[in-house]
């Protein structure tokens, strides 16, 4: 997908944070939290059947095999977060946004504010590092 929203919220990470990796539908990207911690972020697109798309957006909390899952499980369920995830070991919390109508500031910028404070805080809480 390369026009409309989606090239909208690809400028807006590459316009304000240290993109790590650049590929074709996903960015991951650094953004600096609290007390000089740092966050690594990730958006990708995700095509829905009927053609509309939508913006995951995830955050690592840190390795799968070295945090306790059943509590970041607790931890994600009691916030607004869309849910808790591991990929390729890595244990991550997630939320999707519609690109539809998108204003970047509102229905982006927003959620992944909001996202990546809380994985840093999980991140902290239950790996007692900033690997992330």
């Amino acid at each position: 997908m390369s026009d409309g929203p989606w090239t909208d919220v690809t400028n807006y990470v590459r316009l304000r944070y240290e993109v790590l990796e650049d590929r074709d539908g996903w960015l991951r990207f650094r953004l600096e939290t609290e007390g000089g911690r740092t966050q690594q972020a990730t958006v990708h697109v995700l095509p829905d059947a009927d053609g509309t798309s939508w913006a995951e957006i995830s955050s690592a909390v840190g390795w799968a095999d070295k945090i306790d899952l059943r509590r970041l499980l607790e931890l994600a369920g009691s916030s607004d977060v869309g849910g808790a995830a591991v990929v390729d070991g890595v244990a991550l919390i997630k939320r999707t946004v519609p690109l539809g109508k998108l204003d970047v500031r509102h229905d982006f910028a927003r959620p992944l504010e909001s996202l990546v404070a809380q994985a840093d805080a999980l991140e902290r809480q239950l790996a007692g590092s900033d690997e992330f």
